[in-house]
């Protein structure tokens, strides 16, 4: 198709017509920087687009979420506190928190007057930053395995809050962490727990999860108390749900409140 181009032009310009000639090579050079102008202007109105939260796109932050992803009931944590002292008030005076990003809620935790937190986080803490960090040089924040007895005498802690942590184990283990968390609570246990059809780990996150996240049912956690002998804090799931009640606070995780082992 070039080759015909280049014939007739070279016929126009034997015959003379040097002003149409001069015309068609100008409109051949402009047209590469045409074609670059109209890609960049297309690439620029697809990213409008997708701001736009319209369209395939449609749903924002909030279906790019969903996608990766990216769920947290230790966020979740975070802004149950209120809800949670409110619940357990004197039992709130010295806290563990059990979780990936522990150093989040231990931090605002020790904000909390009267409040002594300590975090266990069952995986590595090397991407941590330096805050973090500094809390685990302190001894505030540890790093174990779940899967094992912790690291803490019986009754330790007033209270024990567990997030983003069972969803991953097996029942097999399950058995044991359990009555672990149990063991080291002197007024209760509280396990933020994932539903069904929620989804937390990002695939990159898989290898330090080790398993995808397993989401089970209200009743599938309450059949599992039962065999592991922990009964449910009636008192303290009401005081509960009358604290969130008069804040507004609905939780999107699953929020089971048990009794300690005596």
């Amino acid at each position: 198709m070039s080759r015909r181009q280049v014939s007739s032009t070279r016929r126009l310009v034997d015959s003379g017509n040097f002003s149409f000639a001069g015309a068609l090579h100008s409109k051949s050079r402009s047209s590469p920087f045409l074609s670059i102008g109209l890609v960049l202007l297309g690439a620029f109105l697809l990213i409008a687009y997708a701001y736009s939260g319209s369209g395939v796109f449609g749903g924002g932050k909030e279906a790019l979420s969903k996608v990766e992803g990216d769920f947290s009931c230790t966020l979740e944590v975070q802004s149950a506190i209120p809800i949670l002292k409110k619940a357990y008030g004197d039992g709130m005076h010295k806290v563990l928190h059990v979780g990936p990003d522990t150093c989040s809620v231990v931090s605002q935790l020790l904000k909390e007057e009267g409040t002594e937190a300590w975090g266990l986080d069952p995986y590595d803490t090397e991407d941590a930053d330096a805050k973090c960090k500094s809390l685990v040089r302190k001894g505030i924040v540890r790093v174990a395995d779940i899967k094992f007895p912790l690291p803490y005498r019986a009754k330790s802690f007033s209270l024990v809050i567990v997030s983003d942590a069972l969803d991953y184990l097996s029942p097999k283990y399950l058995n044991k962490t359990l009555p672990e968390f149990a063991r080291v609570a002197a007024d209760g246990l509280v396990i933020f727990t994932g539903s069904p059809g929620q989804q937390r780990a990002k695939v990159a996150e898989l290898s330090k999860f080790g398993r995808p996240a397993k989401m089970r049912s209200s009743s599938w956690w309450i059949r599992f108390f039962v065999q592991t002998s922990l009964e449910e804090n009636e008192a303290a799931i009401k005081k509960f749900e009358q604290a969130a009640l008069k804040r507004s606070y609905k939780p999107t995780c699953q929020v089971f409140h048990l009794k300690p082992h005596h």
